[in-house]
């Protein structure tokens, strides 16, 4: 199977405390900031000009051109730039081994960052491999809608305690989830009755 016909593997990054650059200043670098900044990124900017709301951000702004040396010891770069910009910064990455989001340019990409929902500890990522992300963000709205809001934290502690228990009384994986899901279930069996 060739690369660009694989699956894509779904994945939640550590990013607190991690060096991450941002190329390019505009809106869309914009957009990307705040969520990186929120998991505890060390975020880098580089571009020429800022927008007002990255110049007063927590992240650290390089003003200039690309340079390969922006990208040593990061761990992940977003290249918000023109096209050119995000060809030279997806080569740069690709050689260093670093996943890089080329924001609305698939074929610069390692990476898509998708829609999210986080409610009450969890948090669901949508994506469309990178072919449609307007679709991702309507999915991600409607899937907003419809997890309630009160209930994912209820449902989320008896997870975790259901999961210390089994692993301490070696409850098999396979067997987990029909428990969990009694689990949940009483919940509401006490308001029907």
């Amino acid at each position: 199977m060739s690369a660009a016909a694989a699956s894509l593997f779904p994945v939640f990054l550590k990013l607190a405390g991690r060096p991450v650059v941002i190329v390019g200043g505009g809106s869309v670098a914009t957009s990307k900031l705040g969520s990186l900044l929120d998991a505890g990124a060390q975020v880098t900017v580089v571009a020429p000009q800022v927008t007002p709301e990255i110049a007063g951000s927590t992240a650290t702004i390089r003003r200039g051109p690309f340079e390969a040396s922006d990208l040593d010891n990061a761990w992940l770069v977003v290249a918000a730039g023109p096209p050119a910009v995000n060809r030279e910064v997806a080569a740069e990455a690709e050689s260093r081994r670093v996943f890089v989001n080329a924001v609305d340019d698939p074929p610069n990409a390692s990476l898509y960052l998708g829609g999210v929902v986080r409610r009450g500890g969890v948090t669901v990522a949508i994506s469309t491999d990178g072919q449609a992300p307007a679709l991702a963000a309507l999915i991600r709205q409607a899937l907003d809608g419809l997890l309630p809001e009160d209930e994912i934290p209820r449902w989320l502690a008896i997870a975790r305690d259901q999961r210390i228990e089994w692993a301490a009384t070696g409850v098999p994986m396979d067997q987990r989830r029909p428990l969990l899901l009694r689990a949940l279930a009483g919940l509401y069996e006490d308001r029907q009755g």
